[in-house]
């Protein structure tokens, strides 16, 4: 009740946003800047909030949609003059490290996986196979550039070579904000961007991360212990709910498995 009555001050809330899963625009199952964008904005805009934590679980995936989720919070962070705090569960890495950026400060529990600084591009080769079964691959261009790497032709060295240069330059994008919202945090004592990954306390020494500290705890050592809590998140569908998933969500589950797996969880 105290919240209704005039002139007396409610105690602080703190909107907490969960980041779980691969990130990708090809699933239901990813985490999007689509599908998180109402879920972002209620969260910044419901009940004043004193903060908005980030609960982070996210071995990464597209830069795009990791870039495009993390620029969204920053500008309502900016916008509302709200902090924003990030926890990492079992891993940031790559992208999902991109996510825990946005925050103002990110906090570890000591094994958590944090950095994997880097781009990488994955795919498969299935030329031999074709040719041992008598079937042979046509495709056709209106220019040199318009095909490349295709999984059902050899490898072409001039494809790889542009594929690395592609490469190349997301990563330029990724250590520059990386660098831009870390700052003086980051230390020289090592190359940050190889795309090496650490556990929490080193992460806390090389200034990838603020400090040790669980959600819970740390939010109320911060905005006091009657801190209240909103939370918000991705609700499942009423067939995912009874595990019905379709085909695309049962592969993408796959490919997110794998990806947890990179980093041994």
């Amino acid at each position: 009740m105290k919240r209704w009555i005039p002139f007396v001050k409610s105690d602080p809330t703190v909107a907490v946003i969960r980041l779980a899963g691969s990130i990708g625009a090809g699933s239901r199952a990813q985490l999007n800047d689509e599908a998180m964008a109402p879920i972002i904005e209620k969260a910044f805009k419901r009940g004043k909030p004193a903060a908005v934590a980030l609960v982070i679980n996210s071995p990464g995936g597209s830069p795009v949609q990791s870039a495009l989720i993390a620029a969204r919070i920053r500008r309502l962070a900016e916008e509302k003059a709200i902090p924003v705090h990030a926890f990492v569960e079992d891993v940031a890495a790559s992208g999902g490290y991109w996510l825990a950026t946005a925050a103002d400060d990110i906090w570890v529990d000591p094994a958590s996986v944090v950095g994997s600084i880097g781009v990488i591009a994955a795919g498969f080769g299935a030329p031999v196979f074709l040719a041992r079964q008598g079937l042979e691959r046509r495709v056709h261009t209106s220019v040199k550039s318009k095909s490349m790497l295709d999984p059902f032709q050899p490898e072409k060295a001039e494809d790889v070579a542009r594929l690395k240069t592609i490469l190349e330059q997301m990563h330029t994008t990724f250590t520059d904000h990386v660098s831009a919202r870390r700052g003086d945090r980051l230390t020289d004592k090592e190359d940050l961007f190889t795309g090496e990954f650490w556990l929490g306390r080193r992460a806390v020494e090389l200034g990838l991360v603020d400090g040790i500290g669980h959600v819970v705890p740390k939010l109320k050592e911060l905005y006091g212990d009657k801190v209240r809590f909103a939370n918000y998140g991705r609700k499942r569908g009423l067939l995912q709910r009874f595990g019905a998933t379709m085909a695309q969500d049962a592969i993408a589950a796959v490919e997110e498995r794998a990806d947890f797996a990179r980093f041994g969880l």
